[in-house]
């Protein structure tokens, strides 16, 4: 249990932060499991250095979050806003959870706060967000905060499983999002 952490922004269970060396371990024991990795597109971690690895290497992004439980202040998960197209107010969504904390409504809270903070802190015009068939946890997600489906993308390569899938790309924009959310933009 970590005390006296500092969050960048926090909702009522959860506070976002960044990942750090620290972190490495709690980070091993959720990326080892094959259900929390496969679903996302990236192979499960074999050792505490791979783990290290990712927090040096793949959540540098300034808007990459540790999903954080304000209770213990632990990392829980991930999500991220990641501006990789040519139109640079557009982003997407990622974001994945440890298996212990599935089915307790801590991804649809965690992106709640996250597409608030695209549409209101960094004003973005669109959001967009896909997950791989089958991953019907991830499908539920957006279907809960509201994503409207866009496309369907076949014979995508999943290079860090050496694998072809179908993504299902999912789309808000900040008209959607201010109609869908305006009782919550008040507080």
């Amino acid at each position: 249990m970590r005390t006296n952490t500092e969050y960048l922004f926090e909702t009522e269970r959860l506070g976002f932060r960044h990942w750090n060396e620290d972190d490495a371990e709690v980070l091993f024991s959720m990326a080892k499991e094959k259900e929390v990795g496969s679903p996302c597109g990236w192979p499960a971690h074999k050792t505490i250095e791979e783990s290290i690895n990712v927090i040096n290497n793949v959540f540098t992004n300034p808007e990459n979050y540790a999903i954080c439980l304000k209770e213990t202040g632990e990392p829980i998960g991930t999500a991220d806003l990641m501006f990789h197209y040519e139109n640079k107010d557009e982003c997407e969504l990622g974001y994945w959870l440890g298996k212990p904390y599935w089915g307790l409504g801590i991804m649809p809270e965690a992106c709640t706060h996250l597409l608030k903070r695209a549409f209101e802190d960094l004003n973005v015009s669109k959001v967009w967000c896909g997950y791989f068939e089958g991953n019907e946890k991830s499908k539920r997600v957006q279907e809960k905060l509201g994503f409207k489906y866009n496309r369907t993308d076949e014979n995508v390569k999943v290079s860090l499983l050496n694998e072809v899938r179908t993504n299902i790309v999912n789309l808000m924009t900040k008209e959607e999002w201010k109609q869908l959310y305006s009782s919550r933009l008040d507080n």
